[in-house]
């Protein structure tokens, strides 16, 4: 039998790259990883609601560079750049209170990058779902719907959404799926976005994972 396993986990180095980039002195890498999973986490929490689909960390002598792609930029960098500016402010009190330091002439940078189609991130996608199912909406309509909005996207081929948990209310957890087109897993070249989150309703969690495929990424490649 084949154990289910994280999409990214398989593509790594064939058609994704890793969302932390850096080579590490001896002895400090343990430091590294550590503050980045401190830090990824602290600005998933502050920006939920805002439609940010990841964090990447990339580091060298010179720079730490915070890469954050986000359907809604506006809402982060704010007025003539304000909330940039803040939020680099945050980070820094952040890391200076975890104990998280930057090396002797190193920079912090942060980029804030836009999506141009969030409905076809899975991320963003997740995120949808969580805030629907927060307000209180049927948890079969909002699948239904996520669906129908992600495969009206011209590069999606195959959606599939996934919920677990306390749904509608019922006093016993149970899992409800919706699949649309198709999700090749097994297949490497598949490009396939995966996305976890988590509904915080007042009876516990709802958890969500959506799964979108958007075709295979070698089959412009020429095969002379």
């Amino acid at each position: 039998m084949s154990h289910t396993v994280h999409p990214y986990s398989h593509r790594l180095g064939i058609i994704r790259d890793w969302k932390s980039r850096w080579f590490a002195p001896k002895g400090k890498y343990q430091s590294l990883l550590k503050s980045d999973i401190l830090l990824r986490e602290y600005l998933h929490g502050k920006f939920r609601g805002m439609y940010v689909a990841s964090v990447e960390i990339e580091r060298n002598e010179k720079i730490m560079r915070i890469i954050i792609a986000t359907s809604r930029p506006g809402m982060l960098i704010g007025r003539s750049g304000e909330g940039a500016q803040k939020l680099r402010a945050d980070i820094l009190s952040f890391m200076a209170k975890n104990g998280i330091e930057l090396k002797k002439g190193q920079e912090l940078k942060m980029d804030i990058e836009e999506i141009r189609s969030p409905e076809s991130n899975a991320a963003i996608v997740a995120q949808m779902c969580a805030e629907s199912l927060e307000k209180r909406l049927p948890f079969r309509r909002v699948m239904k719907q996520m669906v129908e909005k992600v495969m009206a996207n011209r590069d999606v081929k195959g959606v599939r959404i996934f919920m677990g948990g306390r749904l509608g209310g019922a006093e016993m957890a149970r899992v409800e799926e919706l699949k649309k087109g198709q999700i090749p897993l097994q297949t490497l070249r598949a490009d396939i976005d995966f996305a976890r989150e988590k509904a915080h309703m007042s009876y516990g969690d709802i958890g969500i994972k959506v799964w979108i495929y958007k075709g295979e990424v070698f089959n412009k490649k020429d095969t002379k």
